[in-house]
């Protein structure tokens, strides 16, 4: 139970009690500052705790958005102001300070006309103390000072809607066409039902998987009639995708637990989805494995290069770059905005892609599609983010290399070389570091590529890479175009496993090597939202367990080297599984604790 403490004069016939008590709080009256600093500190240091002025006129949603908001230490609207747990200090020095203050206020003193709460929020500015206030828009929240303005304060009041300013705000600021158009104006609804019914975010999120699990087993039948009801599903799954976000904002039910379970499960049901289209493809006497391990590949790759420029350029200074200026020009004319997200292909959109080509025609024309899709808009926003990297005069930060040195996934054979190749690397021109990781992992695919199964010459290539991976991360990341490492070190690493696993010409070659980049690519997608946490990356222990990209690429070119076609296809799988065992273990580890971080992503990648 949380509680409200109600400071100054009470209005007889305000709403206000009942209003806090419909939030959760249990609420308690303070006749004065003296009081209100005993309350404060009879209630237990495991409470959140609000002061609020009994005045207040506003909605419920504004206290709502102020005074329950779980991700926020501390926050405030105009009137009122919380504290969770970990600002309970603060919050307790702000009142002590203003309780002095209002002792030594002389009689007759001027102090008593105004808000506490905002008094208080005041002297928490003073401390340097973060204060989160949301935005309001339209909604009211005001401590009107007589008569009259409280009459103008409720009037605003009832001008306004205030379900209507809460359902809106449950949908993200900034989303797809076909999201935008086509599942919000009604999942907004489906999310207040299940807000009503006592569902959860998490729960929504688990039906969604569950929902896209089983499409995924639809297309695995390989029938016509199954393809059509994956398709359906599918979509069915992304209505319930954007719901558990919309019940999350609408609700304000947010939790560490719920961000990890969003951040990980669309992946996974992406995935799986591929699954079930080579499998169902495999019925009907068609083998398309590749294509769905070059679409994961593929699309892993863009998120890659997503999250490193943002990374890269989450806290650089200076940006004068023209081509950001043109995208801001653009993002003023509505039809270019709408354009530029679609040609993205973002989530609703390739979902949606794929659930039509599904149900109307062949697993190996929905991938040729997705790859073809995928690979426009991979392009696109790569280019546009080079020249803008480019032309751009920015000083990237300690914190920005770091990041792109943890995306980098670099394991222990990397490392012991970086230390001899430092000195080396300083000397070498800025370009350095993005074109050795092309170069090298270009020889490595390339090798794999032309030279067949069983070879020596991809090994040798592996070693190469290994060495160039290294040079790479000699120095720390702070070029302008370095935040193209990572995604080339993925590229490099899922590339090999895929053409090595086709060259083995086998069966189960392909989906064994489909599972071990699917653990891989789990293992990254968990480092990228450690780090939008400021929690750091994966442990090293972790990284050096796995081996790090260059080992895991040396290990599977050895494999294939010394083993048979069947041998390396049992030997994929015995890695797939330990992988997977070793991440998730790990991840669910770390989620799950009480230091983990609370990520809540209101975009989406690509």
């Amino acid at each position: 139970m949380s509680t409200a403490i109600l400071t100054g004069q009470p209005v007889p016939g305000s709403s206000l009690e009942g209003d806090l008590r419909s939030l959760g709080f249990d609420v308690r009256i303070a006749s004065g500052t003296a009081e209100a600093e005993t309350l404060l500190a009879g209630v237990p240091a495991g409470q959140r705790v609000a002061v609020v002025d009994a005045r207040f006129v506003g909605h419920v949603h504004a206290l709502r958005l102020g005074l329950t908001d779980p991700r926020f230490p501390l926050a405030a609207v105009p009137g009122a102001v919380t504290a969770q747990p970990a600002g309970r200090q603060a919050l307790n020095r702000a009142l002590a300070r203003e309780n002095s203050a209002a002792t030594a206020e002389p009689a007759g003193g001027t102090t008593s006309a105004d808000s506490l709460a905002d008094r208080v929020v005041a002297a928490l500015g003073t401390d340097g103390a973060d204060v989160h206030r949301p935005e309001l828009g339209s909604l009211v929240a005001t401590v009107p000072g007589d008569p009259q303005a409280r009459n103008e304060a409720r009037q605003a009041v009832a001008a306004v809607d205030d379900e209507a300013v809460r359902l809106k705000s449950a949908v993200k600021a900034r989303d797809g066409f076909f999201t935008t158009y086509f599942i919000s104006p009604y999942s907004r609804y489906i999310a207040r039902w299940c807000a009503r019914r006592g569902l959860t975010p998490n729960q929504v999120t688990t039906a969604s998987l569950l929902t896209a699990l089983i499409a995924a087993g639809c297309a695995a039948t390989g029938t016509r009639g199954g393809f059509v009801a994956a398709g359906v599903l599918l979509i069915a799954s992304f209505v319930l995708d954007c719901t558990d976000g919309q019940l999350a904002r609408y609700s304000l039910q947010y939790s560490t637990l719920g961000a990890w379970l969003d951040a990980t499960f669309d992946r996974a049901k992406e995935y799986a989805y591929y699954a079930g289209l080579a499998l169902g493809a495999a019925r009907g006497g068609d083998d398309v494995w590749a294509l769905a391990l070059g679409a994961m590949v593929l699309q892993t790759c863009r998120h890659v290069v997503d999250f490193s420029f943002n990374e890269a350029n989450h806290d650089a200074t200076a940006n004068t770059s023209p081509t950001a200026a043109l995208s801001d020009k653009l993002d003023s004319v509505g039809w270019t905005v709408w354009l530029r997200r679609m040609i993205v292909l973002p989530i609703g959109e390739r979902w949606a892609m794929i659930a039509v080509l599904t149900a109307v025609t062949t697993p190996r024309i929905t991938f040729y599609a997705l790859l073809i899709g995928c690979a426009f808009a991979a392009t696109y926003t790569t280019a546009g983010r080079v020249l803008r990297s480019l032309t751009r005069k920015a000083r990237r930060t300690d914190r920005a290399a770091q990041a792109l040195a943890d995306l980098a996934d670099s394991g222990p054979l990397a490392q012991a070389l970086t230390g001899p190749l430092k000195n080396p690397a300083r000397r070498l021109p800025g370009f350095t570091a993005p074109a050795v990781a092309l170069l090298g992992g270009l020889a490595v695919v390339a090798t794999a590529v032309l030279t067949g199964f069983g070879g020596p010459w991809t090994t040798v290539a592996a070693c190469g890479y290994v060495l160039t991976s290294a040079l790479a991360v000699a120095r720390p990341l702070k070029g302008a175009l370095d935040w193209l490492v990572p995604p080339f070190l993925r590229a490099a690493e899922y590339g090999t496993v895929l053409a090595l696993a086709a060259d083995a010409d086998v069966n189960g070659a392909l989906p064994a090597a489909y599972g071990l980049v699917a653990a891989v690519a789990y293992h990254h997608y968990d480092t990228v939202y450690r780090i939008r946490g400021n929690a750091g990356a994966s442990p090293r222990w972790l990284v050096r367990a796995i081996g790090g990209h260059e080992g895991r690429t040396l290990a599977v070119a050895v494999l294939a080297a010394l083993l048979t076609a069947s041998q390396f296809t049992v030997a994929l799988t015995v890695l797939a599984v330990a992988v997977a065992l070793l991440v998730l273990v790990e991840s669910i580890r770390f989620w799950v604790s009480a230091g983990a971080p609370a990520v809540h992503d209101e975009g989406e990648p690509a």
